[in-house]
């Protein structure tokens, strides 16, 4: 699937709202861009996910902070659903 990391970002966003966490692109000066996802019911738990192009497949992923790739980004409910498990609250 083709695209831009910003499209692929915001699809992301409104996807991860539906899994109660709050989530905004973030564009940094130095022109990078992800996105920031913190759970509202313990802020301490967060994650910024990027977006990009990998050279050996023709897909978008989702990445991790660390740079590991999470989700294709073509199926952006798949991927807040794993964001939403990770940012989980103990007793959740």
């Amino acid at each position: 699937m083709g695209g831009d990391s910003v499209g692929h970002l915001e699809r992301l966003v409104a996807e991860l709202s539906t899994h109660g966490l709050l989530a905004r692109v973030v564009r940094t000066q130095s022109g990078r861009t992800f996105v920031r996802v913190i759970n509202p019911e313990a802020t301490s738990l967060s994650e910024n996910v990027t977006c990009r192009p990998t050279p050996d497949v023709p897909d978008w992923w989702y990445c991790w902070s660390w740079g590991e790739r999470m989700h294709t980004a073509d199926d952006p409910a798949g991927a807040a659903t794993k964001v939403a498990r990770v940012l989980a609250a103990v007793g959740e």
